[in-house]
């Protein structure tokens, strides 16, 4: 089951990181804030494809607890900017989005499908003999 989790999680952030990074040049237009739409859009991408190959190198409660909090921000961002119009905040840009297409609901199965596979993961990998590939530290030569 832990492989199972762990490729989950890293296809639903690839499929994130592949959509941000692909409409990243688009974002470049939109108005407000001091980061640019695509610098945005370009650090989610990486942000993503990074967690995605931390989970399947390491796959712990950290990393998990990491690509929820990936994945999860980023349907919530998605739906939010989708639904309300909030204009620039502080340095983000006006994000607002009412239209759907393909590429967005690539995005946002994605995204979801790692967050809950991650939230999964959390908790399959603290019990004992779970998802977790940590190995407990051996004990020092020559004691006994």
């Amino acid at each position: 089951m832990g492989l199972i989790l762990r490729l989950l999680v890293a296809a639903g952030l690839a499929a994130d990181a592949y959509v941000h990074w692909a409409f990243a040049p688009d974002m470049a237009f939109v108005q407000g804030g001091a980061i640019g739409g695509d610098a945005l859009f370009r650090v989610q991408a990486a942000v993503a494809a990074a967690v995605a190959v931390l989970v399947l190198v390491r796959a712990a409660r950290w990393t998990y607890a990491l690509a929820f909090v990936v994945a999860a921000s980023a349907v919530g961002a998605l739906v939010l900017y989708y639904y309300a119009d909030l204009g620039a905040l502080g340095p983000l840009p006006d994000m607002h989005e009412p239209v759907w297409y393909a590429e967005k609901t690539v995005s946002l199965v994605g995204e979801g499908v790692a967050a809950l596979a991650a939230l999964a993961g959390f908790f399959v990998a603290g019990r004992k003999g779970g998802a977790s590939d940590e190995v407990p530290a051996a004990e020092p030569a020559g004691r006994v």
